[in-house]
């Protein structure tokens, strides 16, 4: 019994060894630091997100996962939008500090992610070849919603990107992109550790706002 088994574990690790390639193992490593570096606060995470995104656009092709492959563009994009709106998107141009999402924001980012699982979805459904057309829409659109949040350093992102993580662990494994899944669960871990990172800064603007109001106020 135990022979059959260590077999079948060999076997397992054979096959996930034959199809991971190089490209997307430096594409797991790249992305993983990216998240790591923004749960940060760090602006090194634009400029590694840009690398990251080029890898994936690659790897999603290969995986029929046309519209996770098309997110990358716009990723790629709201990473240099973000990059800039970090260093110069406060008051006086200054560095943006972490807030909450508006309720306006709320409401357009579920409209979006509406129309597009819904209208994308139909089009991949009937005109491509595209595995998972509905789901692989839906990841897109909530992907979407929450980097940009993110660029605006908005702490809820966070919660999104927990949602999101945890369809793609399950979509990717089925799709044999293994590293690529295991990476998603990992991403579970960073996207609950920034909120809770993001969550302590904010109250610790908002001490240092209500400090010096108070001392406004004495003065």
């Amino acid at each position: 019994m135990l022979a059959f088994l260590l077999l079948d574990i060999s076997a397992a690790f054979a096959q996930f060894l034959r199809t991971t390639t190089l490209l997307e193992w430096v594409a797991v490593a790249t992305g993983f630091a990216c998240v790591w570096l923004a749960a940060r606060e760090s602006l090194w995470n634009f400029p590694v997100a840009l690398v990251s995104c080029a890898l994936y656009v690659l790897i999603y092709h290969r995986a029929q996962l046309y519209s996770d492959r098309n997110l990358q563009f716009l990723f790629i994009a709201l990473s240099l939008y973000g990059w800039y709106e970090w260093l110069y998107g406060g008051r006086g141009r200054t560095e943006l500090g972490v807030s909450q999402t508006t309720g306006r924001e709320w409401l357009l980012g579920a409209l979006f992610a509406v129309a597009y699982t819904v209208g994308f979805g139909y089009y991949l459904r009937h005109h491509t070849d595209a595995s998972l057309p509905y789901l692989d829409s839906f990841t897109t659109a909530g992907s979407i919603v929450a980097q940009y949040l993110l660029t605006r350093k908005r702490l809820e992102n966070w919660l999104i990107w927990i949602l999101v993580d945890i369809i793609y662990v399950p979509v990717l494994w089925f799709k044999e992109l293994y590293p690529t899944s295991l990476l998603y669960a990992l991403y579970l871990g960073l996207a609950a550790y920034g909120y809770w990172q993001w969550r302590r800064e904010l109250r610790a603007q908002s001490a240092t706002i209500e400090s010096r109001s108070t001392s406004v106020s004495v003065g």
